[in-house]
């Protein structure tokens, strides 16, 4: 069993090696998900702390939210302020929504 397992862990290796190893031929690309795991602290959080979502509607809503907090906060943005210009633009139809993609 043990043989089998070794052989199929070598043989996925050896498949994707390519992938494996992106990130030396590619500086810009970090060689862990550290970056990915602290994103998703927050949401890993609010669930341990509430006990989860009792619908997969609620989980939605839930996740776009915590999508939105953790979006700001890598461009430094304001979440308070975000969530104001949304909640202004949506009684104001003359208004543009707010943007999550950079601004370059």
């Amino acid at each position: 069993m043990a043989s089998a397992t070794a052989g199929n862990l070598l043989r996925s290796l050896r498949d994707k090696a390519s992938q494996w190893w992106y990130f030396l031929d590619n500086p810009e690309v970090p060689p862990d998900n550290n970056q990915a795991e602290r994103s998703l602290r927050l949401a890993v959080t609010k669930r341990k702390v509430s006990g989860g979502s009792r619908s997969m509607e609620r989980f939605q809503h839930t996740a776009n939210l915590l999508t939105v907090v953790q979006t700001c906060r890598r461009q430094g943005r304001s979440v308070i302020d975000f969530f104001s210009q949304a909640l202004i633009a949506d009684s104001d139809n003359s208004l543009s929504r707010p943007s999550l993609l950079p601004q370059y």
